[in-house]
């Protein structure tokens, strides 16, 4: 598995069960052509919404909750800006990056 931004890329040794699930959102994203959002909830939870924050328009639908510790480590294992992730063979390359909702604190994952 690898994660990068364009730099050189190391191999980490083993995948996360914190990147397994956000390749499982990217998957949704691709497949509804909507973004991932995560929102911390309270100090335990985030919720994860598909949709695009920046289309006022549309509203986003609430799709999972994940763990504070599962969201962090997704935070960790990612950057802002462009990312690249390889879990077997399958490639990821994704955009984070940081909103606001409705004075909340968004973190939004695209799909490219």
């Amino acid at each position: 598995m690898t994660t990068g931004s364009g730099l050189a890329d190391g191999p980490l040794k083993e995948t996360s069960g914190a990147l397994h699930t956000l390749v499982g959102y990217l998957e949704l994203s691709l497949d509804t052509g909507k973004g991932v959002v995560m929102m911390r909830r309270d100090p335990d939870v985030f919720s994860v919404w598909l949709g695009n924050p920046e289309n006022e328009d549309e509203k986003l639908k609430s799709h999972a909750t994940i763990t504070a510790a599962v969201a962090n480590e997704i935070l960790e294992l990612t950057q802002g800006g462009v990312n690249r992730l390889t879990v077997g063979d399958q490639t990821y390359r994704f955009f984070r990056s940081f909103t606001q909702i409705a004075d909340v604190g968004a973190v939004v994952f695209v799909a490219a």
